[in-house]
């Protein structure tokens, strides 16, 4: 439990980090950006792996990039749903994705646990 509630605590700062940063993405309010956090991490639960599997040739095509789309559109679809978050375009929601994404990387580099030295 508590590594779940780490794991909204993280996304949640990324994307206000992306709010912060970004004039393309908006919250109205907190209650949108704590909506929008627990839609997400649903919609990457479920959504994701469906939408990742049925686009696998085009990713194989494009060697990966595709998914930056599937990402931003996930977010895009999260801005669609909770009221109160606005994305202004696509783009906007690729740039949310990669914030949140470095922001989850660098909560990870800090959680890790270091292996202890024998003497």
């Amino acid at each position: 439990m508590r590594g779940f509630l780490t794991n909204l605590l993280v996304t949640a700062l990324g994307l206000w980090a992306a709010a912060y940063f970004f004039d393309g993405v908006d919250f109205a309010s907190t209650g949108a950006l704590i909506a929008a956090t627990l839609v997400l991490g649903m919609v990457n639960a479920i959504v994701r792996p469906i939408v990742v599997i049925l686009t696998i040739p085009i990713t194989v095509l494009t060697f990966g990039i595709f998914l930056l789309i599937i990402n931003g559109a996930m977010i895009a679809f999260v801005a669609w749903i909770v009221p109160g978050f606005d994305l202004a375009t696509l783009t906007d929601g690729i740039v949310a994705w990669i914030v949140v994404a470095l922001t989850n990387w660098l909560a990870d580099q800090f959680q890790q646990k270091k292996p202890r030295k024998k003497r």
